[in-house]
């Protein structure tokens, strides 16, 4: 049973709430890098880019929460699901978010099926080009049709960053929901979450970073390190 929705776009601190939700006993939380190491798990999203309904219960089958997309773009169907599901809206400063996410854009989508990546590698990005046509739904519901990972244009991105924070905050009564910048750290968190607070530090994962570092380290070493390890 999902306990926790996140309902942020992806470069908002997501791999830090998964770490944190994970440390509260909250987890397993869902996230891209669930995609990662189970392919498998494409064939549980497939249908939302055609529009069928899904069971939740099903998608999210084995975690206790979830965060970062493709979870996250279905934030609202997942809180209809789950009526009494806590939901954690991610957010960060505008500007910075969308250099972020460009980064993000440059070492996913746009390499999902490079030709010229050793098998290795091809094996490991096999799973995001199956789940293509989950990321143009998202990107299309999200930024509109003419936005592509090749034409990022960061007026609308922006724009479409705070309207949907708007829409979130609009849509839940406050005591459902958290608007929450990981550098709050564990206070406003486990106040709101009902939870004590850990006795160390709020983890902090940079997720372009973790992604780099994840990518440098398969395309050298053949294997894929997590960076929730």
């Amino acid at each position: 049973m999902v306990k926790v929705i996140g309902a942020g776009f992806p470069r908002t601190g997501t791999s830090s709430m998964k770490a944190a939700l994970e440390k509260l006993g909250l987890g397993p939380t869902y996230h891209m890098f669930e995609i990662f190491k189970n392919p498998h798990h494409v064939d549980r999203w497939l249908p939302l880019a055609e529009g069928k309904p899904v069971n939740w219960d099903e998608v999210l089958d084995g975690y206790h929460s979830a965060m970062d997309w493709p979870a996250s773009h279905f934030w609202r169907e997942q809180a209809d699901f789950y009526p009494d599901a806590k939901v954690i809206l991610t957010v960060r400063e505008p500007e910075r978010w969308f250099t972020s996410f460009q980064g993000l854009m440059d070492m996913g989508p746009r390499r999902a099926s490079p030709e010229d990546m050793p098998p290795a590698m091809r094996d490991f990005f096999a799973p995001m080009a199956r789940l293509q046509p989950v990321f143009e739904l998202m990107t299309r519901n999200t930024f509109g049709s003419d936005w592509t990972p090749e034409n990022q244009d960061e007026k609308v991105a922006i724009e479409a960053f705070t309207t949907h924070i708007e829409r979130v905050k609009a849509s839940l009564p406050a005591d459902r929901l958290l608007v929450f910048d990981v550098r709050e750290g564990w206070g406003p968190l486990c106040e709101f979450l009902g939870v004590e607070a850990p006795d160390e530090p709020f983890p902090h994962l940079n997720d372009a970073a973790s992604m780099r570092r994840m990518l440098e380290d398969f395309a050298r070493e053949g294997k894929m390190a997590s960076p929730f390890d």
